[in-house]
Formats: C-alpha cells, sequence, structure tokens
C-alpha cells in the first residue's frame, strides 16, 4: 500500500509556482533523498504533506486519506529545518513530553541511546548547542514509531563524526521497519543513505530512481588533467563544467570518450590525464545545470 501520494500537485504564492504539477508515490520500506537547489520546492513538497499547506491543484493522500486528519499524521514523524524547543524544558521532558501523544512509544532511555542524547536528558533544552538541538529534534521524529519521517536538513549544524553518528541512527530506525524521506544540501548524505533519489527543480520532477540509475541517466564523466590553458580546453564541446581542485582542472563532461577525442584533436597542451564515473552530486550538478541553459525542467530532465 502506498504511503503517500502526490496526483499531478501544484503549489502557488502569488505569482510563485513552488511545485509544479508534481506526481510522486511513496511506498513502505524506502529510504528516500529529496535533492534540490533552495527554491527548487523540496520543504513545499514536505508541508503540503504534513498538513501545514494545501495544494492549489492536485491531490495529496497521506495514510489513504487528507493530510489535514490528525488521525493520519499521527504515524507521521517530522523534523522540520527549524525547530523550536522550550528553552526552560529539561531534554528528557521533552521527550516525554512528545512521546506521551502516541499509544506506542519508543521509551525516553531506549530513543535517547538510540540518538546520542543520553548525557543530556537533564540539560534544559536552552543550553543545548545548535548540533545538540538537530540530534534531540531527529530522535523526536522516531518517537512514535512512526510509519513514514520526514527529515527536512536533518544534519545541519553537526560535524563530520555527528553527521555519520545520526546516519547510521536513521539507517537503524529504517531497518526497523521506518519508510524515511530526507532532504539535505550535503550529497555525499543522500549517497550513503539513499535508496531512491528524487531530484527536484522549478517545482518539478527532474528524475526519480537510484542513486546508479540517476547518476548513469546523466551520462556525465569526470576528467581531471593538468593544462598551461585550461580556459581553452572548457571551450569543448562535451564540457558542462570546469573547476578547479587543488592546481588541477576538472573537466564535467557529456561523454568522456568523446572529449578526450576532441582535446587531443584540438591539439591544446595537457599532461596526467584521469577518467572516472560521476558521483551524485556531479549528476545533481548536471541536471540542474541542463535545467538553467533549457529553461525547461522537462528538457532538462530529457537532456540528463
Amino acid at each position: 500500500m502506498t504511503l503517500a501520494r502526490f496526483d499531478h500537485v501544484t503549489r502557488r504564492y502569488g505569482e510563485v509556482v513552488a511545485v509544479d504539477d508534481v506526481t510522486l508515490d511513496l511506498d513502505p520500506g524506502v529510504l528516500v533523498g529529496l535533492l534540490g537547489p533552495n527554491g527548487a520546492g523540496k520543504t513545499t513538497l514536505l508541508s503540503l504533506l504534513q498538513g501545514l499547506r494545501r495544494p492549489t491543484a492536485g491531490t495529496v493522500t497521506l495514510f489513504g486519506g487528507s493530510p489535514l486528519d490528525a488521525r493520519r499524521r499521527a504515524a507521521l514523524g517530522t523534523t522540520p529545518q527549524e525547530t523550536a524547543l522550550p528553552e526552560t524544558l529539561r531534554v528528557g521532558e521533552v521527550i516525554d513530553y512528545v512521546g506521551g501523544h502516541f499509544a506506542d512509544r519508543v521509551p525516553t532511555a531506549e530513543i535517547a541511546d538510540e540518538f546520542g542524547v543520553t548525557e543530556l536528558l537533564r540539560r534544559q533544552c536552552g543550553s543545548l548547542s545548535g548540533g545538540q538541538k538537530r540530534r534531540l529534534a531527529v530522535a523526536l521524529a522516531f518517537v512514535g514509531r512512526p510509519r513514514l519521517v520526514l527529515l527536512d536538513e536533518p544534519t545541519t549544524g553537526l560535524d563530520v563524526d555527528a553527521r555519520r553518528t545520526l546516519w547510521a541512527a536513521i539507517r537503524r530506525q529504517h531497518e526497523a521497519g521506518a519508510t524515511v524521506v530526507v532532504t539535505s544540501h550535503y550529497l555525499e548524505e543522500i549517497e550513503a543513505l539513499a535508496q531512491r533519489v528524487i531530484v527536484i527543480g522549478a517545482g518539478r520532477v527532474l528524475a526519480d530512481d537510484t542513486v546508479s540509475r540517476v547518476v548513469a541517466r546523466v551520462g556525465v564523466g569526470r576528467v581531471e588533467l593538468s593544462s598551461a590553458e585550461p580556459h581553452l580546453v572548457a571551450e569543448l564541446a562535451s564540457v558542462v563544467r570546469h573547476e578547479s581542485d587543488d592546481g588541477r582542472d576538472v573537466f564535467t563532461v557529456t561523454d568522456a570518450d568523446d572529449f578526450v577525442r576532441e582535446l587531443v584533436r584540438s591539439e591544446l597542451p595537457f599532461h596526467d590525464l584521469t577518467v572516472r564515473g560521476a558521483t551524485l552530486e556531479e549528476a545533481f550538478l548536471a541536471l540542474t545545470d541542463a535545467l538553467r541553459a533549457s529553461g525547461s525542467p522537462r528538457e532538462a530532465g530529457q537532456r540528463a
């Protein structure tokens, strides 16, 4: 049974179209990564699913009914981008308060241990660091044993080690039965966690598949080399992006074989050439670059 569905959903804010004719299903048991640049419509999609916004057109379904129905939302866990915690309450009191709304809640000690906040249980929320508040906010999303969890930028403010610790906790919750949707600016995070990746641009779906298939669909490669004239190399037809990394020039290309042939024919000087496949980040950048170039989400998806 599909947990949630967007059926030709559009959401406008005045003249701004935040979500544009999106159709998506969220099925049980999948860890989904939701990617897109700022303003792409990711947070609006999540707010529609939570019943915080209503679609301008189309239908949003949560557990077979309306997200406006509080009984449906009882099986939904969320961590928004901005979390307001009561500053004078202790961490343990906040977990108890939120957990008290659910008939089958996770015990406070158990959820605190899972998300690494045991040592904070007697601390007032107002004394927590930004990263500690973030860990608590994610823990609260899981305290009611939800069927579907929406995590909007869950690791903002965490250092690398804390992010990886939180990833492990999210994986364990997913393995225990929770379906999870994660938005993130850390593409490494989505690559590490997600089984399914949905790329959003200008309010529309540019790609929706596994990480490996999204990367393969974009079809870009990464070429590193050293050249005295990198600006001329960047003008070759197959180049879609040019960056410098630690003294070497890095080119994202539509076809690595074509690029090498073009480079040799051009007689431009180069040495130390290395070719490899694209990462999710490079695929994502290629999709959004194609969107900006075409001005059309549909054409961007087709080009990719």
